[in-house]
């Protein structure tokens, strides 16, 4: 009944674009829009479950001031012979406002997206999945453990990259049948996230490659093991050395290397646009000696998401602090910004760059005693205890007999065991690149949270796997035709930094589609600075491997070519068995 319902629909397609958001968001034609069972291998449409609303000038999107009108349509589906029920959200844009596409946006901290009306701004289709772990209310790491020792499986793949990539299996030829397209009409598909959303986007670029057009990836949260282990790892450096910094001691090295490196560019603008430079020429042993002050406040350690209140930040209130840098407080900022090592010296992770905020490394203090001491994030605390010892608690309670070791081992463990799921790092692209897909992935180049030498790495993973017989400049070249990595000097996770009045991209989405859909191969990325002397300037950033130097009175950069710069960059983790770590 309902292939016949949609070969009539088909029919109509001459009068498609003439039909109002009223004529088409009905239970029925949403119905006879599904894909018809057998034809989505696994997958079963579940008809009697399609809900259907017109909504008229409403907002959409996460922190949109727009007003849409769309169909609000709901549908659930079962994989072949499980049993199981997972309803999903579709978002279908007033019929003249389409634009032959489809969008999804990816969500942040341990959560996929819930909102359905992302793609509206674009004239996409656009949907949201309850995963089958009811993700509309919980979060991934609410449901990643049915209790001590026990892995819920089914969430963890579907949360790694199924769930996105069964909505778009779903939502694309169903979006063809709601405006009565044909089967061949071409539906462009796109995917946006930053943070988790970047991974969950570089998921589906390396498992569903085939099904998408354009994928915007920010800051994604590649190698989870590693990276979530890694916030544990300034605690651990004060548990171990036994000293535990003010944080306003911090914050003045911070401040200070900003202030020392922001010339090494070619421009004092209050911005490190090339940390490597900052890396290889300063020391931070120059700061001891130089006094600090804060006042009293309350201070936040960096969350997996978006910004310093996100999931997974911790606060704390810490009183008026006055002191000059010590040669400890130092060793303490060294020591994070050069990564986790073995006991022998091997290298287990890469770091935050030189540079970038250490809220990760704030002690909390105890009005009781009167002393700072220990504080471990639960962005880390909460992996370690639910993914690596698989015990339902949301933190580590201490770091009693933790040493560098025990942090490789936890991170070799979470690698070994969610390798094909969570870890999000295979480096060969060719379903995607080979069916015309165009990556455009940045990075914050002071990121706090997640270190952008992890997106650097995975780059060159890609490069070294793809082509391998080519030599650097064939193989950048080839790269630059469909995987393109922008760094975003001075920014922070997924948005500007308060310590850096730098640039950041505003209209990602405009360039992959125009990209996409017209064929314009960016050569740079627009980014605009917000605040600060520059406010308002348009940057044209570097696609890496090149690197920003101004010269002169310039008003804009060059990109140079900078080998040993390039080389700060890269990274070997030998602490561990398997190799090569992508």
């Amino acid at each position: 009944m309902r292939q016949s319902c949609r070969a009539a629909a088909a029919a109509m397609a001459a009068s498609a674009n003439a039909a109002s958001l009223a004529d088409l968001c009905t239970v029925s034609n949403v119905q006879a829009a599904l894909p018809a069972n057998g034809t989505l291998l696994g997958i079963e449409l579940l008809p009697s479950t399609v809900t259907a609303a017109a909504v008229y000038n409403a907002s959409a999107g996460m922190g949109s001031t727009e007003t849409y009108s769309y169909c609000n349509a709901t549908v659930s589906y079962t994989h072949t012979g499980k049993g199981d029920v997972i309803p999903i959200k579709l978002a279908f844009p007033d019929p003249s406002d389409f634009e032959n596409r489809w969008y999804l946006a990816g969500g942040g901290g341990f959560s996929i997206s819930s909102d359905a009306t992302g793609g509206l701004a674009y004239g996409a289709a656009s949907g949201a999945t309850s995963a089958g772990y009811d993700a509309f209310d919980y979060s991934y790491d609410e449901k990643v453990l049915y209790g001590n020792g026990s892995i819920n499986w089914d969430a963890t793949y579907a949360f790694a990259y199924t769930a996105l990539g069964e909505l778009t299996k779903i939502g694309k030829p169903t979006t063809q049948g709601f405006y009565a397209l044909t089967t061949d009409t071409k539906i462009y598909t796109y995917f946006e996230g930053c943070s988790d959303g970047g991974r969950e986007g570089m998921s589906q670029v390396q498992r569903w490659g085939e099904e998408y057009d354009g994928v915007v990836a920010g800051a994604p949260a590649f190698r989870f093991a590693q990276q979530q282990v890694h916030h544990v790892y300034p605690a651990t450096v004060e548990q171990v050395t036994g000293y535990f910094p003010e944080p306003c001691a911090l914050d003045k090295i911070v401040n200070a290397t900003i202030e020392a490196c922001d010339p090494l560019d070619g421009r004092t603008d209050g911005v490190i646009s090339r940390t490597d430079l900052c890396k290889l020429n300063f020391n931070l042993t120059s700061i001891i000696g130089q006094s600090y002050y804060c006042a009293a406040t309350t201070s936040s350690s960096l969350g997996f998401g978006f910004s310093k209140r996100a999931e997974g930040s911790q606060t704390s209130t810490t009183p008026a602090q006055n002191g000059t840098v010590s040669a400890e407080d130092v060793a303490i900022a060294q020591a994070v910004y050069d990564g986790l090592h073995s006991s022998d010296g091997k290298r287990a992770y890469l770091s935050w760059q030189i540079g970038s905020d250490l809220s990760d490394a704030d002690p909390t203090y105890n009005n009781e005693t009167g002393e700072y001491e220990l504080n471990i994030p639960s962005t880390g605390g909460e992996y370690v205890t639910k993914f690596v010892q698989l015990l339902d608690l949301d933190n580590l309670s201490d770091l009693n007999n933790v040493t560098y070791d025990t942090l490789v081992d936890w991170m070799n463990t979470g690698m070994i065991r969610y390798l094909d799921s969570l870890q999000t790092t295979l480096p060969d692209l060719t379903p995607f690149q080979s069916t015309g897909g165009k990556l455009l992935h940045y990075h914050g180049e002071s990121d706090p949270s997640i270190p952008s030498p992890s997106s650097v790495h995975y780059w060159q993973s890609v490069r070294s796997v793809m082509y391998p017989d080519l030599s650097d400049e064939e193989a950048q070249e080839a790269l630059a035709d469909w995987y393109q990595f922008y760094l975003i000097p001075g920014a922070a996770h997924c948005g500007t930094n308060s310590l850096q009045p730098g640039p950041y991209p505003e209209d990602n989405m405009a360039t992959i589609i125009a990209w996409v859909e017209q064929g314009v191969t960016p050569s740079y990325l627009n980014a605009t600075v917000s605040s600060g002397t520059y406010e308002g300037e348009v940057q044209q950033l570097c696609q890496w491997p090149l690197r920003p130097l101004w010269s002169g009175n310039s008003s804009t950069f060059d990109c140079v070519s900078d080998e040993a710069s390039i080389d700060s960059w890269t990274y070997t983790f030998d602490a561990f068995k398997l190799q090569p770590v992508y």
